[in-house]
């Protein structure tokens, strides 16, 4: 089953089109799409149907509690991202649930978010640089359950270990930050880029 929560409005008739010839070429796939606006849904089924999709094969989940939200990830195979505009806490709600994500990296801030949570959780061959790359990973995957086990393993393992998630170590290197800048400005240096230092630190 793939899956994408994203707005309806990040998804552009180019990436549609990659949806449907994806869910021709996998029998018995859906794709599992976040119900926005009774609007919004009737279109995406009338598009997917123009393209030679069955509507039913679009199945639309409701809004629903954050708990509730993340469990239903677990249901799914592969994410879906949108471009040009990425999941972006879409994104880390799909794989703090352990579902793997996949996405294209394009240009702007906001068609890079995913690649860079990708790369935070230790999965970057999830992060496609070109739309055709895109849909021959999502196909390549979607027809070798094996691979998605390995990458739910992988992303079950590095969940707690990785920098993604790990808040304290996030806090940590923000404090180091501040105490950079402080000790610039008093000793009257100019404001300048930072580098701040990589140390690992134990989780606590």
């Amino acid at each position: 089953m793939f899956c994408c929560f994203n707005n309806s409005y990040k998804i552009t008739p180019e990436v549609f089109a990659i949806w449907t010839r994806l869910l021709r070429r996998i029998p018995g796939s859906v794709l599992w799409l976040l119900d926005t606006h009774p609007a919004a849904s009737s279109n995406l089924r009338r598009a997917a149907q123009a393209c030679g999709v069955a509507p039913d094969r679009l199945v639309f989940a409701p809004r629903a509690p954050l708990a509730e939200h993340l469990a239903r990830h677990r249901c799914a195979d592969l994410f879906l991202d949108t471009l040009p505009v990425n999941a972006h806490t879409t994104a880390s709600d799909a794989l703090w649930a352990g579902l793997p994500l996949l996405t294209c990296a394009g240009e702007a801030f906001c068609s890079r978010v995913a690649g860079s949570l990708l790369h935070a959780i230790g999965l970057p061959e999830l992060v496609t640089e070109s739309l055709p790359d895109y849909e021959a990973l999502a196909q390549r995957l979607a027809e070798n359950p094996p691979e998605i086990a390995r990458l739910r393993a992988r992303l079950a393992e590095n969940r707690l270990r990785a920098p993604l998630f790990d808040s304290v170590r996030f806090a940590r290197h923000l404090e180091t930050a501040f105490r950079m800048m402080w000790d610039r400005f008093a000793g009257g240096a100019e404001p300048a880029l930072l580098e701040v230092p990589r140390a690992p630190l134990p989780r606590t």
